[in-house]
């Protein structure tokens, strides 16, 4: 493993903003190339050496080891070792640490450090480490960030600048609910994804035609079962209650299902998928105008977690977040958040912040 402590000749403090990246494989070298693509110096880490020495030759990272004075650490290591690697990143550099793990509560309980926020981009692809590094990856992709009452104010609004300097959108959710909700549209999906593979390759056995007609919406809705089969085992092991009780909620909707068709109870199975039709053209959808957006500028409260409140009120209300950036109030050194969201929720949006103790004012941009 390359040394935490390895000599950084080529980083200077005049060369440009500076970060780390512990974890060389697909997400974390994506984000080392995002990062290194808008001018950043970015310094890579790995268990694997062969892998930080392919970094610098693919030019992602400008040398392998650790900045300790960086503006930012991202940790992409697997899920059970993320703990014990933010920790060491905490302890050997002076900015802000985060980390890309797809489960929240077990690093978010372990770390207490002001200067750490989770996150998690919901971003990848079917390829795997440096072979399918990105820049582009988080390019209109929900990145979660969540804080937690020890994260401090000015860490949450340097990790997202970062993140939606790289494309992303930013959404603020506690970590408990975060694992709640991705073992719903990730975890569980992925499972399934695998379980109806494991079907199609079965019957194949008795129906050679099978997996050669297997095409259109079966393609679609198995391909993610192609990812990295080993991640998913710290995965289900990181979040195995909130999977569960995922599980156990598809199986009773399958269920159903089963004797909706078994009954051939037309109403009911109709009323199921019309109600499935109608929740899936309701997914959010990206392509606001700026004539359709509204911007709201929040004065910060002088207490912990104010800044962070602000974007976790946002995704409870449903309300996207176009753009948020902290900027300083000219009546004083406190920060005034401003964000862009969706007019036609800027009047809910506003009413929640007003029920929390905030005093947003609000402008049409159209």
């Amino acid at each position: 493993m390359t040394s935490a402590f390895s000599a950084v000749p080529t980083v200077s403090r005049e060369a440009g903003r500076r970060a780390n990246v512990a974890g060389l494989g697909l997400i974390g070298g994506s984000i080392a190339a995002a990062l290194t693509e808008r001018g950043w110096v970015v310094v890579g880490d790995d268990l694997v050496d062969q892998r930080v020495q392919r970094a610098i030759e693919m030019g992602i990272i400008a040398v392998g080891g650790t900045d300790p004075g960086a503006e930012i650490t991202f940790v992409a290591t697997p899920v059970l070792a993320l703990a014990q690697r933010v920790a060491r990143a905490l302890a050997e550099t002076s900015g802000v640490v985060t980390d890309v793990g797809s489960v929240k509560t077990g690093v978010a309980t372990a770390i207490t450090d002001p200067r750490f926020i989770g996150g998690h981009p919901m971003a990848g692809s079917e390829l795997e480490g440096l072979d399918g590094a990105d820049g582009s990856m988080f390019e209109g992709a929900v990145w979660v960030l969540t804080p937690t009452d020890h994260t401090d104010d000015a860490t949450f609004a340097t990790v997202a600048a970062v993140v939606a300097d790289l494309g992303a959108d930013v959404v603020a959710l506690p970590p408990e609910r975060h694992d709640q909700v991705v073992a719903v549209i990730s975890h569980v999906p992925h499972l399934t994804a695998a379980t109806l593979m494991g079907l199609a390759s079965d019957r194949a056995e008795e129906h050679a035609a099978l997996l050669r007609l297997a095409a259109g919406g079966f393609r679609d809705m198995t391909r993610i079962a192609s990812g990295h089969p080993a991640i998913w085992l710290d995965i289900c092991a990181e979040n195995r209650p909130a999977i569960v009780s995922a599980l156990d909620g598809l199986i009773v909707g399958l269920q159903e299902m089963r004797e909706f068709v078994a009954a051939d109870d037309r109403p009911r199975l109709l009323h199921r998928l019309q109600r499935a039709r109608e929740a899936r053209a309701n997914l959010p959808t990206r392509g606001t105008q700026p004539e359709e957006l509204s911007e709201i500028r929040i004065p910060i409260p002088d207490r912990p977690g104010a800044a962070a409140q602000i974007f976790t009120l946002a995704a409870e209300l449903g309300v996207n977040v176009d753009s948020f950036e902290v900027v300083h109030s000219v009546e004083g050194n406190r920060g005034v958040a401003v964000v862009l969201v969706d007019a036609s929720a800027a009047d809910l949006y506003r009413g929640g912040l007003i029920a929390r103790g905030y005093r947003p004012s609000v402008h049409r941009l159209g």
